[in-house]
């Protein structure tokens, strides 16, 4: 346990420029600086460079010109080049490309700035916590700069409590979303690339000491062990009372913390129900420190694997998934509880009990919504495509982000798999790059599988990081990006492990009331038939645990320019952006619905009634 935490505080430490992220945040006692903030456009960084390229925030005196000193001219004589105040208005958290129109495909610097009031009380202490930024952040507080944070789907919080005072408080943060090729992800994606301060961003009020960080699970190997570390942020020795309790199982553990504020412990437990899908039950558990409590909503459950099967509670389980980007119903970016409970509602009317989250880490109201609703989670980090595999900073961003998601998720049961990469090309450096990332993330977590979507153009899964994977997960897309789908039953997939194989995605495009021939591209008919062909081929896959296919909803992507089709969506979702069910979903919901009830069964046509004014016959695959 001490190596865990230890890992985690090194990584932590790097990651938001030495500040340790604080998890459990929701539970905490904030203040949110959410709402309207002003913004500046600054495409050549007017406002961060002088006309010599000098960076102001490295002078001692920063000219008046530097942005982040919220400087304002103070006669009529004297010339000042920008005014936040006169600045038109946007909403955080919220991505700039769908709230203002011109800045639909921009990609380069805005700056952002919010004004508040806070009056700390004696012996507090503050931390500004910011949910994510895309992509690279500078932040000041009071012309005062905080740091620099890269990634934009990770936390990241700083001490404020020296610096913020009771009025005229200015928060003022340049957010550059620019691509680049050593970065994670990488220059090419197939998803938008939404820039802006895209999730909360809030104000933590704390005690001189206070519990930063926890981890609260099922020690790996004993369903009734509680075990897990509490870690103190500036302990002092003098009062150092540390307890857990959990009302409902009767725990009441008191400890100490050791010098170094980390109290490690195991309690035993009894009668615990477990969460799964059908019982997705949560247990408050209360960490005390000194009297200061801190509260969390924690789920408790085993995810195994033995040989080919994937076992929950030690009952082995068959992930029924989708796949699901974080984007709402408008086409921004998604970050309310009400956008992640559209999606998850939409993936348990699918019939799933399992949702891949792509390609990064999502907002935390969809994990804690999946917590609540009983859906099992892959999470990923960004390694997409073709990040520099030889590049050391490369991987320290990658493991950076990967940390930050940890640290925040670990105690969220709905979260089964930690996800390293998405369709990267093999090679020996980056089968390196995910070995060490694999390594890491069970430095960290052991409790939890390790997985990577592999990207396979034949029929055998080979890949030499299946090596170091606990479910070998793989994406293919039979009769959209190649391939005969009259050939499906016919397609014989072969493993080289015997360990739990995925079909993390599959699928095709189709464009929501665009009817043809079953195959006629893009028409309903033809995602449809797909489906059915696929579903054929995968249900004779060895080892298959799980699939989860390409996408719930139609989302942005700048990749897919066929006007009249696509225009700028990827059409693969089973509903579209506007909500509605293509006849692929049907298809998915009976399969998924079959596999359920383990029904063995074939394909049939039946009468479906999506609505009490709209019947349509539609044909429905089943398997064993």
């Amino acid at each position: 346990m001490k190596k865990l935490l230890t890992a985690l505080l090194l990584t932590s430490s790097v990651l938001v420029s030495a500040q340790n992220l604080i998890s459990n945040v929701p539970n905490r006692n904030t203040t949110s600086l959410n709402g309207v903030w002003n913004y500046i456009i600054d495409p050549y960084q007017t406002g961060f460079y002088s006309f010599h390229l000098d960076q102001y925030d490295k002078s001692e005196k920063p000219a008046k010109g530097a942005f982040f000193t919220n400087y304002h001219a103070q006669n009529k004589q004297e010339l000042v080049e920008y005014d936040f105040d006169k600045s038109p208005t946007i909403n955080i958290p919220g991505d700039w490309n769908s709230q203002v129109t011109e800045l639909k495909y921009y990609e380069g610097n805005v700056w952002f700035k919010k004004s508040f009031d806070y009056n700390l009380a004696p012996k507090k202490r503050l931390f500004l916590y910011l949910g994510a930024i895309n992509y690279k952040a500078d932040v000041y507080l009071n012309g005062k700069k905080l740091g620099t944070h890269e990634g934009g789907f990770t936390p990241f919080n700083y001490e404020v409590t020296s610096i913020v005072k009771p009025t005229g408080n200015y928060l003022v943060i340049k957010v550059d979303n620019t691509r680049h090729k050593e970065d994670v992800p990488t220059v090419n994606t197939d998803w938008w690339n939404y820039g802006g301060i895209t999730r909360d961003v809030t104000l933590i009020e704390e005690e001189s000491s206070f519990v930063e960080d926890y981890n609260i699970q099922l020690k790996k190997g004993n369903a009734n062990v509680v075990s897990g570390f509490i870690k103190i942020n500036n302990l002092d020795a003098s009062k150092n009372q540390v307890s857990i309790s959990i009302p409902e199982l009767k725990i009441n553990y008191k400890g100490k913390a050791d010098n170094n504020g980390i109290l490690n412990f195991e309690i035993p437990a009894k009668k615990i129900s477990y969460w799964s899908p059908e019982n997705p039950k949560l247990y408050i558990v209360i960490v005390d420190f000194n009297g200061k409590k801190l509260n969390d909503q924690i789920g408790f459950r085993t995810i195994e694997t033995k040989e080919d099967k994937i076992l929950l509670n030690g009952k082995p389980v068959f992930l029924r998934g989708i796949s699901i980007h974080e984007e709402n119903a408008k086409g921004g970016r998604a970050n309310s509880q009400e956008d992640a409970l559209r999606l998850l509602n939409w993936a348990k009317e699918l019939g799933c009990n399992y949702v891949r989250l792509a390609h990064y880490p999502h907002n935390e109201n969809m994990v804690r919504e999946a917590d609540k609703l009983g859906l099992m989670v892959w999470e990923e980090i960004p390694v997409y495509w073709t990040v520099e595999f030889k590049n050391e900073n490369t991987y320290k961003n990658a493991q950076d982000q990967l940390t930050a998601a940890i640290t925040r998720d670990k105690n969220r049961a709905s979260i089964v798999i930690w996800s390293m990469a998405n369709e990267t090309p093999i090679s020996d450096a980056r089968n390196t790059f995910i070995t060490n990332l694999a390594s890491h993330t069970r430095s960290l977590d052991n409790t939890r599988l390790i997985s990577a979507a592999l990207l396979t153009k034949k029929e055998t899964i080979d890949d030499p990081i299946g090596e170091v994977l606990d479910v070998v997960a793989f994406n293919q897309y039979l009769g959209w990006y190649g391939g005969n789908l009259e050939d499906a039953e016919k397609i014989t997939w072969k493993s080289k492990y015997n360990k739990p194989v995925f079909v993390s995605e599959f699928g095709g495009d189709a464009k929501a009331g665009f009817h043809g021939e079953k195959n006629e591209r893009w028409t309903e008919e033809y995602q449809e038939y797909l489906y059915i062909q696929n579903l054929k081929m995968i249900e004779k896959i060895p080892h298959l645990s799980g699939t989860s296919p390409w996408i719930l909803v139609d989302f942005r992507s700048p990749k897919r320019l066929l006007p009249g089709i696509q225009d700028g969506y990827n059409r693969k979702g089973l509903i579209s952006n506007d909500g509605e069910k293509k006849k692929a979903f049907y298809i998915m919901q009976n399969w998924y619905a079959k596999r359920k009830t383990n029904i063995k069964n074939y394909f049939h046509t039946t009468l479906i009634c999506r609505d009490a004014l709209q019947c349509v016959y539609a044909t429905m695959v089943t398997i064993r």
